[in-house]
């Protein structure tokens, strides 16, 4: 059996979503800034996609902004507000939990004269309000958190930060690249001046992102080209894929509901059982609202990257952290944060589970992670040395 449980990486897309795309792949392929009758039929196609998405979120078309992904999207707003606001003041609030699509634009930043300060979060991943509001400067010009982790799952608390922003008239940004497709997000009512998310992240396309830029927050130019995106993000646009994106929203819009209850059965009942049956096992965030696909579980005394190259010759796919950082040997930034030993941290599987999973290739991923773990744990020192101590 193949299992593919790396749903919070990239998602398989919907076949909807394809059928959507085809006749822009095909038929209609006219460069959608052109004035001639190729062009006006594929800019009536971005028009419309364009506006079906800022009604999902309750935003005007001018606010939507295409991108290439969600590192792009973050980008853009993290530079654009930088620059639009540097006279004003140079100084940034963020977690130490950020994708790193964020955190490394805002080491960037820090190279170029930027003062970042980096709020700490418990053992959950939450930051805490009162952090934010001691750690507010006069000089601050933005505060950039996301929405739900990558890894753990678990949400911040984004109507009380937009709050205290709004407050202090402190621009915020929020990555919503893992949340997006699985509830209804309407940024503005949330307080959220600027909003990140990637198609491919709930059944779209790979290559599409987009980015609410809301009216009156200054846009300082990142990128030069042609006119395109109101010539805050210029290239020619997307159009088969923004297609697609737009279809992918209507989809998970129209699924919400129903997907986020189906996805959260499954999770807990993979996670009871993963407790029930294998000892000294920890799962991250469990206490605390997360995405109802992702289960982080840290199996003490083991390395992670065993289990996982076990679990794919069963062919099970899963991931140690964030796709992104897959080259990366060191520990996760995101578990070290929330106070995990390192050697712990190691051991930690991130298990994602999407609409395409059945409960009998759940019950295969238990059977296969039960066996794996114990086979491990038999030629494995630490375990050993563990329960010699006990």
């Amino acid at each position: 059996m193949k299992v593919y449980l790396d749903n919070n990486a990239t998602t398989k897309m919907d076949k909807e979503v394809l059928d959507a795309m085809m006749p822009y792949l095909t038929e209609y392929y006219g460069n959608s800034s052109s004035l001639h009758l190729f062009g006006r039929e594929t800019n009536k196609a971005l028009t419309e996609s364009r506006a079906k998405i800022a009604n999902y979120l309750g935003i005007t078309p001018d606010e939507l902004i295409f991108t290439a992904s969600g590192s792009e999207a973050d980008n853009l707003a993290i530079r654009g507000v930088a620059r639009a606001y540097r006279n004003r003041g140079k100084h940034i609030i963020t977690s130490p939990i950020e994708h790193p699509a964020v955190k490394n634009t805002l080491k960037d930043l820090e190279e170029d004269g930027y003062e970042i300060t980096v709020l700490p979060v418990d053992s959950n991943g939450l930051l805490h309000v009162e952090d934010l509001k001691n750690a507010i400067r006069e000089d601050t010009i933005l505060i950039t958190v996301m929405h739900a982790n990558n890894e753990v799952g678990t949400f911040q608390p984004i109507e009380e930060i937009g709050k205290i922003a709004k407050e202090h008239k402190i621009i915020l940004h929020v990555d919503a690249v893992q949340t997006m497709g699985k509830l209804d997000i309407k940024p503005k009512e949330m307080g959220i001046d600027l909003l990140s998310f990637s198609g491919h992240k709930f059944y779209g396309p790979k290559g599409i992102g987009g980015l609410f830029w809301r009216t009156g927050v200054r846009f300082g130019k990142v990128l030069t080209g042609g006119g395109q995106e109101k010539k805050r993000r210029p290239g020619t646009s997307d159009v088969p894929a923004i297609v697609g994106m737009a279809k992918a929203f209507e989809i998970a819009y129209r699924d919400m509901d129903e997907e986020w209850k189906r996805e959260e059965e499954l999770r807990d009942y993979f996670e009871t059982q993963i407790l029930d049956r294998i000892p000294e096992v920890v799962i991250n965030g469990r206490g605390v609202k997360r995405l109802p696909g992702t289960s982080s579980v840290t199996f003490k005394y083991l390395e992670g990257e065993s289990i996982l190259l076990s679990l794919s010759y069963k062919g099970i796919a899963v991931s140690s952290g964030s796709a992104c950082s897959s080259d990366d040997l060191q520990a996760s930034h995101v578990l070290l944060a929330m106070g995990i030993a390192p050697e712990f941290a190691h051991g930690t599987i991130r298990f994602g589970i999407g609409k395409y999973n059945t409960k009998e290739e759940i019950d295969y991923v238990i059977e296969s992670v039960v066996e794996v773990v114990n086979k491990l744990r038999a030629i494995s020192p630490l375990w050993n040395s563990y329960k010699e101590g006990k």
